[in-house]
């Protein structure tokens, strides 16, 4: 006898939580399936506990940069234990908090491994379920890496489960995870080498600001080593042995951990699409516009599982999630809008983008001002005594509008939301100057920037 439902959503990620509480608040009879602890990759085992951790190292890097400012930061250090007993106190409770929240919404919180046996209908670990619709949403996992040894290396949930924190650490990829990541784990005392294919790590990101944080990034004594492979990884004495490949020459780094974060892929390896008649291609579920699976219209997909325009964040899968379910309550076709979506790299200081990198931005034919300030020597920075920090802002000259905005230095990740509010709204930059702002403030730098 098959259980019947409404919509099921498979994924208890954050975009997974919120399409299932839209849909049952509707009056919809909704079930949702996860086989892991639900709350999801960013508020277990990514966005969340990264930035608690953050906060550690934060504290440590502003006190050593006011030494002889009136600052003696002699023996300050983050206790790596204490720090991971206070991130456990945010996501211990969490996925008891969101299943009660389902509940009360009239979702059923059903747990187990969703597998597709037909078109419309699935088992959860052999219990037998059908739906008029359902809603992929499982995210993301680590991508599998052909080296030997790739057994050895702990992905980002590991690094963020870490009792203690080892004295020599390699971040395999120059991605998000190996990059914030090795901001906290060098201020927590550990001696950091990140491994990076690439000419620069952060490709996504404007070179010349990233160029300014892999050069804070080795003051710091982290050792990014781009246009480099790894072969191979062995345990040696008391660690490992990591071989690396640099324009054909190899050398050994001898640590205590490895960490994969060279980069992720969708995670549908366990639905049984094919029996579904659901297609995929390399970014996930392949939808229309609306988010509707091109071939299975009972089957809709949202975040990081489906096949989008969109970045791989949390709030674009938040938003995805939300306008999949519109779309299925109301019977209608809208798509998401990914314009003026902001991301930031959690390092220290934060890298900010929002809108058209330059090179992109010229190939559009844009009429382009480019307003590019170092901002160290600001009284924003002065005050912080952070060294390193500039902005990028990318005007069209025919319509005085934004069309991207890069940034790196303090806070610049908060203020980066007005640059993508602006694309949001098309305001001109004679508008966002009008704009009074409270003094002395990173917000009241932004016309200076413009």
């Amino acid at each position: 006898m098959y259980e019947h439902y409404d919509l099921i959503v498979i994924g208890a990620g954050m975009a997974g939580v919120s399409a299932a509480n839209k849909a049952g608040t509707a009056g919809w009879r909704v079930g949702i399936v996860d086989a892991l602890p639900y709350g999801g990759t960013c508020a277990l085992r990514g966005c969340d506990p990264k930035k608690i951790l953050r906060r550690g190292a934060e504290i440590v890097d502003a006190a050593r940069l006011l030494e002889g400012k009136g600052i003696d930061a002699g023996g300050l250090a983050i206790n790596w234990a204490e720090l991971m007993a206070h991130k456990r106190g945010f996501t211990d409770p969490v996925p008891g908090n969101m299943e009660r929240g389902l509940a009360g919404n009239g979702v059923d919180t059903l747990h187990g491994t969703a597998t597709f046996t037909g078109p419309a209908k699935l088992e959860v670990d052999g219990r037998p379920v059908t739906s008029e619709r359902f809603l992929i949403a499982t995210g993301a996992r680590p991508r599998p890496l052909d080296l030997p040894g790739a057994e050895h290396l702990v992905d980002s949930t590991g690094f963020l489960h870490l009792d203690e924190l080892p004295g020599r650490v390699l971040f395999v990829g120059g991605g998000f995870v190996s990059m914030e990541f090795a901001h906290i784990a060098a201020r927590a005392g550990a001696a950091v080498t990140v491994i990076d294919r690439g000419q620069r790590p952060l490709g996504n990101f404007d070179p010349d600001l990233v160029d300014l944080l892999v050069e804070r990034s080795s003051e710091l004594g982290i050792d990014i080593r781009s246009r480099t492979s790894v072969l191979r990884v062995v345990p040696g004495p008391g660690g490992y042995q990591v071989t690396v490949d640099r324009d054909g020459t190899e050398s050994t780094i001898e640590v205590d951990l490895v960490v994969h974060g060279a980069g992720r892929v969708p995670e549908l390896s366990r639905l049984d699409l094919d029996a579904a008649g659901v297609d995929t291609g390399r970014r996930g579920v392949t939808v229309a516009p609306h988010l509707q699976s091109t071939t299975n219209p009972a089957v809709w997909a949202a975040g990081d599982a489906a096949d989008t325009p969109g970045m791989p964040l949390t709030p674009v899968a938040v938003f995805e999630g939300k306008v999949a379910t519109s779309n299925m309550l109301k019977d209608t076709t809208t798509a998401p809008d990914y314009d003026g979506v902001a991301t930031v790299v959690y390092t220290i200081p934060e890298l900010a983008r929002v809108g058209l990198l330059e090179t992109d931005a010229r190939q559009a034919g844009i009429n382009l001002d480019v307003r590019y300030h170092d901002t160290s020597s600001w009284f924003s920075n002065y005050r912080t005594g952070e060294r390193t920090a500039a902005t990028k802002i990318l005007i069209d000259r025919a319509t005085d509008t934004i069309v991207g905005a890069h940034m790196f230095g303090p806070e610049y990740g908060e203020l980066i939301n007005f640059l993508a509010l602006a694309i949001n709204l098309g305001l001109t930059t004679r508008q966002l100057k009008s704009m009074t702002a409270s003094y002395p403030s990173i917000t009241s730098d932004l016309g200076s920037m413009l």
